[in-house]
């Protein structure tokens, strides 16, 4: 089994920045994807950022440029760096990690955009 915890979320303004983690422990494959994923009020979830376990990264077009996702591998955990953020940015915010045949959620972290 794998858990996953996260933390971070909150409320920020327009323009301003919050930082997103996840800490993974369990059984862990070596070879894995993390994630980020969001989901808003009345709409479906998304995928946010990836990043595997070689670093590369994938982001959704709406947040390239704004939110950086990043990883330690020898702490299993993953970060979401958001800046400039938006009203349109509001969401629950899930940790994912995603193994072969396998796929784990955080619990969620609410992110909130508002001035």
């Amino acid at each position: 089994q794998v858990q996953l915890v996260e933390s971070g979320g909150g409320l920020v303004q327009p323009g301003g920045s919050l930082r997103l983690s996840c800490a993974a422990s369990g059984s862990i494959d070596s070879l894995h994807v993390m994630g980020w994923h969001r989901q808003a009020p009345g709409k479906q979830r998304e995928s946010v950022a990836l990043i595997s376990n070689f670093g590369r990264t994938d982001y959704a077009d709406s947040v390239k440029g704004r939110f950086t996702i990043s990883r330690d591998n020898a702490k299993n955990t993953v970060s979401l760096q958001m800046s400039n953020v938006k009203p349109e940015d509001t969401a629950v915010y899930y940790c994912r990690l995603s193994m072969t045949g396998k796929d784990y959620w955080g619990q969620g972290t609410q992110v909130t955009v508002s001035s």
